[in-house]
């Protein structure tokens, strides 16, 4: 009979490894719904049955290694693909959840080339009006004032870089960004230790929507894939725009304040679905009409 001390002292064992299962389980579920925001920004299909009988043969041959029985390596690994596919559900709007933070909305499968909603999410989130909706009522707050409110964004966001030779460059030179659906446009320049808003022409200029350059900003989409669908789109000094491109993917993104990368996160993930539901419905109203 095993001494209850003993029992005790396994049994404690045994927690500690149901807890690093539990660790374990929800960073692949982490790398999953990662893993299925990439394929789909590249066209691939979400479900892949060679990558699954490939996870199930990889378990399989540490399975007869470590003495595990093949039936519980095949259940484990089913629960591990399903857990997978959970994860990835809904990923274009959601991220590595199910419910969009705040609504309890919970959105029907997604593809690369159309996001689809469950009616009732998709009749909520199309409530939310298109940032072009927004541009008379931001127009009429003073010009200064807008200028000091992006001042105060690009502070905070670029602090790290501010404070070494990075943006050394943008040393008397002018780049705009325009923000096309708002009908803002701002030219920014580095005086001093800092980046100001400026009256002067803009050598180069990056023209986008408020929604894909929140996207650019949160790094939910990256800039190749934006520029090359002609989502952004950058005119005048194009050295000037890459070099300012290329420092943005360089830009470590801890280094920015962690309530920033929160709202920026769940603002661009909110504003890609509104626009999706919000297509979406046009498209269904057309189609009605005609």
């Amino acid at each position: 009979m095993v001494p209850i001390a003993t029992l005790g002292g396994v049994r404690r064992g045994i927690d500690v490894v149901d807890d690093a299962l539990l660790v374990l389980v929800a960073a692949r579920a982490r790398l999953a719904a990662t893993a299925g925001r990439l394929k789909c920004q590249r066209g691939v299909p979400v479900r892949d049955a060679q990558r699954e009988a490939a996870v199930h043969s990889r378990g399989q041959r540490l399975a007869a290694r470590l003495g595990v029985p093949r039936e519980t390596t095949r259940a484990l690994m089913d629960l591990a693909i399903r857990d997978a596919h959970r994860a990835q559900r809904g990923w274009d709007d959601l991220g590595q959840g199910d419910v969009l933070a705040g609504t309890g909305i919970v959105p029907a499968m997604t593809t690369s080339a159309h996001v689809s909603f469950r009616p009732a999410a998709a009749r909520l989130l199309a409530l939310v009006p298109p940032p072009s909706r927004l541009a008379p009522l931001l127009r009429r707050l003073p010009q200064r004032t807008r200028a000091r409110l992006l001042e105060r964004a690009m502070g905070r966001v670029l602090a790290v870089p501010m404070a070494g030779p990075d943006l050394d460059f943008m040393r008397d030179r002018r780049l705009g960004v325009e923000v096309t659906d708002l009908g803002l446009s701002w030219v920014v320049q580095r005086q001093g230790n800092a980046l100001r808003v400026t009256t002067d022409l803009a050598e180069a200029t990056v023209r986008g929507t408020a929604t894909d350059l929140l996207l650019l900003a949160s790094r939910l989409e990256d800039a190749d894939t934006l520029f090359f669908q002609r989502r952004l789109v950058l005119t005048g000094d194009v050295e000037l725009g890459l070099t300012v491109r290329n420092l943005l993917e360089r830009l470590p993104w801890e280094s920015v304040p962690l309530g920033l990368r929160i709202g920026l996160n769940r603002g661009a993930r909110l504003a890609r679905a509104a626009r999706a539901a919000y297509r979406g419905t046009t498209a269904d109203m057309t189609s009605d009409r005609g």
